[in-house]
């Protein structure tokens, strides 16, 4: 079975303002309590979650993401995914997920996509 650990780190962006959340491991309902509180640590203006490293999330870890991205916009900031992998991205298209959280290729594109 799937390793089920996760690692987070959390670093400013390029732009000031900016939060990067760089994301490892998979994101199940083992792992995903952590990376809910990670997340909600977070108050910068616009969060960038890098995806990069991540292998595998289920439906658990894509409800967590969605619900940090709402709980984000509620909160009148920017929340942007970026490096899913394509076993990742196909679960966000199966679920049309990725109507309302785009994946962008890379850190950089996301932030460039701020302005």
């Amino acid at each position: 079975m799937i390793n089920e650990s996760l690692e987070i780190v959390s670093q400013p962006g390029a732009k000031d303002g900016d939060q990067v959340v760089r994301v490892a491991g998979v994101l199940t309902i083992h792992t995903l309590f952590n990376f809910q509180s990670a997340v909600r640590a977070e108050t910068a203006p616009a969060l960038i979650l890098d995806f990069s490293g991540v292998s595998y999330v289920d439906s658990a870890g894509l409800g967590a993401i969605v619900g940090a991205m709402l709980s984000v916009q509620k909160a009148g900031r920017k929340f942007l995914l970026a490096g899913a992998n394509q076993r990742v991205t196909a679960l966000m298209e199966m679920t049309n997920v990725q109507k309302l959280l785009p994946n962008y290729a890379s850190v950089e594109l996301a932030e460039a996509s701020l302005g």
